[in-house]
């Protein structure tokens, strides 16, 4: 007698939400409109910056997320950027919808990726289309083990991301590509060109800066170094990794799925994280 098939969340449980906001009166607003257009629906916490909001989103596996755009330390776009990284794959990934103030790029951006989104102040009625659309997203959506509909489901969610990231303001390079990297050791600045360069890591305040035979550290960003480097040299392969496609001397992948870089002349292997997954569709 074999085990029984586990429970579908979505059958025995009302739907659950997460919101996070970083202005406590809106995200009261938000969940006290929500309250009136959905009251099954249960909302798990409300948090208000982007880093809590992947913590609690992997830790409560909410079906629904409700992320601010402007949001401290990490922003809407890249708090679902980094949860998609990390998500287990066992449950279907959240529903998205975007809050923001009204702009142009958002709505635009939103709308052509058919990603949902509430401006601020949220509207009744506005709110009601969303809640009719989440309400009937999710009976149609399979719970339990992960199932070629979920990887389908989530597999469209990554590549909207992907477009949303690469249309976002300040990531197309205003500036001609870096020719050379500024490291300060002490009182002295080390020119290293980045020619040179096999990858970028973003470690805690840092980025580190690997060449073949040295290790430098430099304070800009990940984020906005990203935009200035040459983006058919350099890819992007995980949220804190961008690697030179040259140095690439294998890509391999393990038992449970997961690609890793092994880097030409260096014994580390380097992880690419799903939403990046795409660059090595041979694989």
């Amino acid at each position: 007698m074999h085990a029984p098939d586990p429970p579908d969340h979505n059958a025995w449980l009302p739907a659950s939400a997460l919101i996070a906001e970083d202005e406590p009166l809106l995200a009261a607003a938000l969940q006290a409109e929500l309250a009136r257009a959905w009251p099954e629906l249960r909302v798990l916490a409300s948090v208000g910056d982007g880093t809590s909001a992947v913590a609690q989103a992997l830790a409560l596996q909410p079906d629904i997320l409700f992320f601010d755009i402007r949001m401290p330390g990490l922003d809407g776009l890249e708090a679902a950027r980094a949860l998609a990284e990390d998500w287990a794959g066992d449950r279907p990934f959240p529903q998205l919808v975007f809050v923001t103030a009204y702009d142009r790029f958002a709505v635009q951006a939103f709308e052509a990726q058919a990603m949902d989104y509430l401006l601020k102040p949220v509207q009744p009625a506005r709110l009601d289309k969303t809640v009719a659309k989440l309400q009937q997203v999710l009976r149609q959506q399979p719970g339990g083990r992960s199932t070629p509909q979920m990887d389908a489901g989530l597999d469209r969610t990554l590549e909207q991301l992907r477009a949303l990231l690469s249309a976002a303001p300040g990531h197309a390079p205003a500036e001609p590509p870096l020719q050379v990297i500024q490291a300060s050791v002490g009182s002295a600045i080390h020119m290293v060109p980045v020619d040179e360069v096999l990858y970028f890591e973003a470690a805690d305040k840092y980025v580190r800066v690997i060449t073949a035979g040295h290790e430098h550290l430099i304070r800009t960003p990940l984020r906005d170094l990203l935009p200035r480097l040459d983006a058919g040299a350099f890819w992007q392969i995980h949220r804190s990794v961008v690697v030179r496609a040259h140095a690439i001397g294998a890509v391999t992948r393990d038992d449970a799925g997961k690609l890793w870089i092994e880097l030409r002349g260096r014994d580390e292997r380097l992880a690419v994280s799903r939403l990046y997954a795409h660059l090595f569709r041979a694989m």
